[in-house]
């Protein structure tokens, strides 16, 4: 099987590695990541400036390629030009730190799984819940049970996984969850900072919350220490919004007249 390895922590990262490193004994592995990190970029693409590739290697041998530019474009220029083959599975990953809640839309982890669902691909994202010391191990292992996952059973057209594992011992694991995207979002603060030329600036900082009282939400499941599989696309329509819209008064708009100011 040909399997696109992307992330969104740049294509040195150790989790990277540790799923290249996994998956290359069994599969055709292709790698293609941003050059340097990409964290919390969303779905963004690039417009503005042209994508510069650069081959890296490792130990002497090849091992992929470097995009300046979002997870997106490297999903979306690795399908189009850099690959002699569409791969059969796209896993993003692994991240460093948890993908749950409303930090989902922030993530360019888990946009470059939904960017390979809009093309047709079975693509999951692999997130650790830990920023510190992390082992990525077990995480590794475990994509192969993601990949046989999705393989076996389907998707639906334009929907990913978007897999937290964790960070616990094996034996400490209290199974899987099938869940939904929470609401739980960062509670924000920002540190107030003088460089050394005596200009203030400000570093975000925070930490996600867990869903307390929703066990099928993805925050509050992980943190009962279960691996959490969360169904994810991207219509971002509120269904019951529109159809108690349609009921409303509507704005106007006949009676507005544009005047030339010439």
């Amino acid at each position: 099987m040909r399997i696109l390895l992307t992330n969104d922590d740049g294509i040195h990262a150790r989790g990277l590695w540790a799923l290249y490193q996994e998956l290359k004994k069994d599969h055709d592995v292709d790698v293609v990541a941003p050059d340097s990190e990409m964290s919390a970029v969303g779905h963004a693409i690039t417009l503005t400036s042209p994508l510069r590739v650069e081959t890296v290697y490792k130990n002497g041998a090849f091992f992929g390629y470097a995009v300046k530019g979002t997870p997106a474009d490297c999903v979306k220029i690795s399908v189009q030009e850099l690959l002699s083959q569409t791969p059969d599975v796209i896993l993003s990953g692994i991240n460093l730190g948890a993908n749950v809640g409303v930090n989902v839309l922030y993530s360019g982890t888990v946009s470059a799984a939904t960017e390979g669902a809009f093309l047709g691909i079975k693509s999951a994202a692999i997130s650790l819940n830990t920023r510190r010391n992390p082992d990525f191990r077990f995480a590794a292992r475990f994509s192969r049970e993601i990949i046989r996952f999705m393989i076996v059973h389907g998707l639906k057209e334009r929907t990913a996984l978007n897999v937290n594992i964790p960070a616990v011992p094996v034996d400490m694991i209290r199974g899987i969850s099938i869940t939904r995207q929470g609401l739980a979002r960062f509670q924000e603060s920002f540190e107030r900072r003088i460089d050394p030329r005596g200009n203030v600036y400000y570093w975000l900082s925070g930490e996600t919350p867990a869903e307390e009282g929703i066990p099928d939400a993805d925050a509050e499941a992980l943190r009962e220490n279960k691996i959490t599989i969360t169904p994810i696309s991207y219509d971002l329509t509120c269904q019951e919004e529109v159809s108690r819209l349609r009921g409303c008064r509507l704005p106007e708009f006949k009676r507005i007249r544009i005047q030339d100011e010439g």
